[in-house]
């Protein structure tokens, strides 16, 4: 591959990176970008300078997840935005442009525990590719630091020992049960989705009880088959771990368009692990990523069915009502409240709910009630 650079210092420029295929017979620079590994996948960073001439030849390697990411985890491109159009490996055609998410408001809180975090946009899911083209356009403050483009190799996947299970089956838990607490669903585990435990930190951040559950969307692509759903998440995984500077992947629970829940963020899906998934209000709550982008497009019913069901569980091993309300108190004063508001959620909440932002978009934070309704349902209510 060759990766032309061309990037505008003044703002309001557009800093533009283009990748196409080497010829034949061409000879790429040797070192042009940093490479992480990831049990048989990578992350490939590339810079994205500030320089005013010429084109620079640049090597990578295939992809099918990308972002751009940023120095200051609290610095943003606020009112401007990114753009990409990516190169199929099998047909070698080009997609339209797309836009990125650049929010940044998937964030771990101070009391994530790990350092060198940095901002980032939203991951997407760009299928096996072999080239892409990257338009970033400034907000009013400039570009900021340390800006680079992050493409995701998610690989096969980490083979899990002989004894560890690949999915918990659906069924009631062990123990004694919690009043109006919702049968466990099936649930695929880390060792199923092929996550590379060596990747993430070693040990586990523990919250309170879990009071609340943040419905979010991942902003990757909808019309995925459900067969590649364990490599968009190790990409995912990868993406918050090795890009981000997360502890580990952000969201405690994931589900994909068929309806299958994936266990998230490592330390016991039945315990309360504390996420990276809303900003000021990780505390106390669990974090649910629909796999997809649901701003225009509405969510399949199987999906919205999975949902219900690790909410209703989630929410009833603490005996939390699906259908009622909770009060929270937030960490950040960058979330929609003021550091140390005590704010009076849904146990069932959109991510918008708590910061500003379109997450998980108007198609499925329509769909909440029907959440809620079903969740509690399912909890004997």
């Amino acid at each position: 591959m060759r990766i032309s650079l061309l990037a505008g210092a003044a703002a309001g420029c557009a800093a533009v990176l283009f990748f196409q295929p080497l010829a034949v017979g061409a000879v790429a620079d040797p070192a042009p970008t940093r490479r992480t590994s990831a049990g048989d996948g990578s992350v490939t960073t590339l810079p994205l300078g500030h320089t005013e001439h010429g084109f620079t030849p640049r090597a990578t390697r295939p992809f099918s997840l990308l972002g751009v990411s940023w120095d200051d985890p609290r610095g943003s491109l606020d009112g401007g935005s990114v753009r990409v159009r990516t190169r199929n490996i099998a047909t070698g055609a080009w997609s339209d442009w797309r836009s990125l998410d650049v929010d940044g408001e998937d964030a771990p809180d101070e009391r994530d525990g790990r350092g060198g975090a940095r901002g980032a946009s939203a991951p997407l899911w760009t299928g096996p590719s072999d080239g892409v083209a990257i338009e970033v356009t400034p907000g009013p403050r400039g570009l900021p630091s340390g800006l680079r483009a992050e493409l995701v190799d998610p690989g096969r996947g980490a083979t899990a020992a002989p004894n560890v299970p690949r999915t918990l089956a659906a069924g009631a838990s062990p123990g004694r049960r919690a009043d109006h607490e919702a049968p466990r669903p099936g649930i695929v585990t880390r060792a199923g989705w092929g996550a590379d435990e060596s990747l993430r930190d070693p040990g586990f951040v523990y919250t309170g009880p879990v009071r609340a559950v943040f419905v979010h969307h991942t902003a990757t692509a909808t019309d995925y088959s459900c067969s590649d759903a364990p490599q968009m998440i190790r990409a995912i995984y990868q993406y918050h771990v090795q890009s981000n500077g997360w502890r580990d992947i952000g969201y405690n629970f994931l589900v994909d368009r068929c309806g299958t829940i994936y266990e998230g963020r490592a330390g016991g899906v039945d315990q309360p692990v504390f996420g990276a998934h809303t900003l000021g209000f990780n505390t106390d709550s669990s974090g649910v990523a629909a796999l997809g982008t649901f701003t225009s497009d509405s969510p399949e019913q199987a999906l919205v069915d999975g949902v219900s069901k690790i909410a209703a569980w989630k929410l009833g091993l603490t005996g939390q009502d699906a259908d009622g309300t909770t009060n929270l108190t937030s960490g950040s004063s960058q979330s929609r409240y003021p550091k140390g508001t005590v704010v009076s959620f849904d146990t069932v909440s959109g991510h918008r709910d708590a910061f500003s932002t379109d997450c998980p978009g108007a198609g499925l934070y329509g769909r909440l009630g029907d959440i809620r309704s079903w969740a509690a349902h399912l909890q004997g209510r």
